[in-house]
């Protein structure tokens, strides 16, 4: 058997915390590797224990999740840790501020348990993960500051198909609603997915979306 994913807890409220410790915990292939209530000690414990994902509280004392998910995955960190970004504060800014600072994912704290792990499972892959309803907010109060590019669909190197999953993608779906959208496999969704990303040189579904609205494919 594989070692199990390895998860550090960071959340200042203790009930949230041990909560989302018991839920993780309970999973055979999860497991947590420390639990802390600040983003400082945060970073510290990250450093010392090399967790495979980091769940991440946004408002915490002493230094905020933002700032530790920058010191933790931002530009130029050496060894990068995988961050999911999971709070009750369902505010774009934080989504927003979240990515830039390198975040592999963001949920929100009243979400199921099983997305919540579903999440974690996504982001220790390497992929990234948006909750579809954090997606769709975002997207929907920052396309109008995305100034779309020169140029539109015929300009990009994607058959209509792909164009069309991009479109969906932008809009918030996950892969199981685009299958169900489009009436394809979800395996088929992934395809496109990979291809999508590989074409446009694009790192994940985050910068997927963000190209999208530059690109004036969706409004």
């Amino acid at each position: 058997m594989s070692a199990p994913v390895r998860v550090l807890v960071c959340d200042d409220q203790i009930l949230i915390r041990t909560g989302l410790s018991t839920i993780i915990d309970a999973q055979p292939d999860l497991a947590v590797a420390g639990e802390c209530g600040d983003g400082r000690t945060a970073v510290e414990l990250a450093g010392r224990l090399r967790p495979d994902v980091v769940v991440m509280d946004v408002r915490m004392p002493v230094l905020d999740g933002i700032e530790a998910t920058r010191l933790l995955a931002g530009a130029g960190v050496e060894h990068p840790v995988k961050v999911l970004v999971v709070t009750t504060f369902n505010l774009d800014e934080y989504v927003y501020e979240a990515l830039r600072a390198g975040a592999s994912g963001f949920l929100l704290k009243d979400a199921p348990p099983d997305r919540l792990l579903h999440g974690i499972r996504t982001v220790a892959t390497g992929a990234a993960l948006l909750d579809p309803e954090v997606t769709r907010r975002l997207v929907g109060r920052y396309a109008a500051r995305i100034r779309p590019a020169e140029g539109g669909a015929q300009d990009i190197p994607l058959t209509p198909r792909e164009l069309e999953v991009l479109r969906l993608i932008a809009d918030g779906l996950s892969n199981g609603e685009i299958a169900a959208a489009l009436v394809i496999s979800h395996e088929t969704v992934k395809t496109f997915v990979s291809r999508i990303l590989t074409k446009l040189g694009l790192r994940d579904r985050v910068q997927a979306v963000v190209y999208a609205y530059r690109r004036g494919l969706v409004t």
